[in-house]
């Protein structure tokens, strides 16, 4: 069929369920920890901590008032949050790489939706149930452990049924999942506006994510009923897959052409070659994981770090500064610092960093100091550290005025958005065409490793404050 006669995207229709899919992976994620004031506040102990005597204290205001609350933060509740939130992702998309091959797409993909989907309900409920802080604690990192286990599942098997759309279809589910952070701080901030007490508050923003995968389901189960999207997911036997593979070389060298890139235009002009000569396809190449690991190691390396440093602060130290309008009488501002300086920035300019790598490429996929790079924003740990974070122990509140956080997480979450995106996009580059789906499921890997590391070390700057 030529490329012509091949269904259309009809009103971007699966555009569209690509960016909505995109977006239900990463809602839980970016929903819990958005949350955490009100899960603080639920775990908060009940008798006031006397001043200079609590070395963590949070603050919450109810019903609107002009309330400022002291207590303890016994359970690490952002800390343990995001290590079970890792950990399962590392282990899981490990599973992952085996039980493909046993279990269908649909069971995978649809399965782990409806899973999540009942954990956000779950958690809904739970707002309106009385317990004690310890049940609640516990039941909470047990829904965080297995809501987490379902994305990294589903995550995966996405990124495994987008391979066989055009690479466009990909961008969007990734821009998707970038749309969720925001989408959570945007949420929690219309809840806040409410003017209603904490828990009606949380018990709207639970309900969000709960609409949200919902219409995801929706969205993946009409994504086999659009002509385009069956066209694609089609593409099984041998003819239509070196088709497939011809054109979309074909589409990769005008784009190299478009973009002067040289080493872009001189991959595709083998790979076309390759496809013409119908070397794709018939004979299934064996592939040594070492020797993808030599040729990607660098981009391994940066993402991990990347990741490792951002974990180990956001949001368990950037989540605990309050602003130094605290200490006068705007409330509004107060409790509005948090949800906004801190999450929502941070996921605007990720979400911006990582939209940089579709212009730019920079430093190239040759570079051998790119880790050296991603290590460098190793500074924003100290800085957030000495940012305005009451009642610490051993470290001074530096950078007091809310300017500094500010302009710290402006670049903290732009830099995180660009060394987590280039990566992605220059692995690839360093490999020979079979090698594709080996050095994708290796990147992913390195990417859960340095979400785990982060995590882990995240319990040890908290003990420094």
């Amino acid at each position: 069929m030529s490329r012509k006669e091949d269904p259309q995207d009809k009103f971007h229709s699966v555009t569209i369920i690509c960016l909505i899919l995109g977006l239900g992976t990463l809602l839980p994620w970016n929903f819990f920890i958005t949350a955490i004031p009100y899960f603080q506040t639920r775990l908060c102990s009940e008798t006031p901590v006397a001043n200079g005597n609590s070395s963590d204290r949070i603050y919450f205001s109810e019903l609107g008032k002009n309330v400022t609350t002291p207590c303890r933060d016994d359970f690490n509740f952002n800390n343990w949050m995001t290590l079970l939130a890792q950990l399962p992702l590392l282990l899981c998309t490990l599973l992952n790489s085996f039980i493909y091959q046993w279990i269908p797409e649909r069971v995978r993909i649809a399965g782990s939706m409806i899973a999540i989907l009942f954990l956000f309900i779950f958690t809904a409920v739970l707002v309106k149930v009385q317990m004690d802080p310890q049940s609640f604690f516990d039941l909470t990192m047990a829904t965080i452990w297995f809501i987490n286990a379902f994305c990294a599942i589903l995550q995966g098997s996405l990124f495994g049924l987008l391979t066989l759309f055009p690479q466009h279809y990909s961008s969007m589910f990734l821009s998707g999942q970038g749309m969720a952070g925001t989408f959570a701080a945007v949420a929690m901030l219309l809840s806040m506006s409410s003017g209603a007490d904490q828990r009606t508050i949380a018990l709207y923003y639970f309900v969000t994510p709960c609409v949200g995968t919902f219409i995801s389901i929706v969205c993946y189960f009409l994504l086999y009923r659009v002509d385009f999207a069956q066209y694609h997911l089609s593409k099984s036997n041998t003819n239509s897959s070196k088709t497939y593979e011809l054109e979309t070389k074909t589409e990769l060298l005008h784009q190299g052409e478009e973009n002067g890139d040289a080493a872009g235009q001189k991959k595709a002009v083998l790979l076309l070659k390759e496809a013409e000569t119908g070397g794709v396809g018939e004979e299934k190449k064996s592939v040594s994981v070492f020797a993808v690991l030599r040729k990607i190691w660098v981009m391994a390396v940066t993402i991990v770090l990347t990741f490792g440093v951002t974990l180990s602060v956001f949001p368990a130290i950037t989540a605990k500064v309050v602003s130094k309008v605290a200490d006068a009488e705007d409330d509004g501002w107060r409790r509005f610092f948090t949800p906004v300086c801190c999450f929502l920035t941070f996921n605007i300019m990720d979400w911006i960093g990582r939209s940089i790598t579709t212009k730019t490429l920079w430093p190239g996929p040759d570079c051998k100091y790119l880790p050296l790079l991603a290590a460098s924003r190793f500074i924003f740990v100290p800085l957030f550290m000495l940012c305005n974070i009451p009642d610490r122990t051993y470290l001074p509140s530096y950078f007091q005025n809310d300017a500094w956080f500010i302009i710290f997480m402006i670049f903290f979450s732009l830099t995180n958005g660009y060394f987590v995106s280039l990566p992605m996009c220059l692995a690839p580059m360093k490999v020979l065409p079979h090698e594709g789906e080996t050095t994708g499921a290796l990147m992913t890997f390195f990417l859960a490793l340095g979400l785990s590391v982060g995590a882990g070390l995240s319990f040890g700057f908290k003990t420094l404050l």
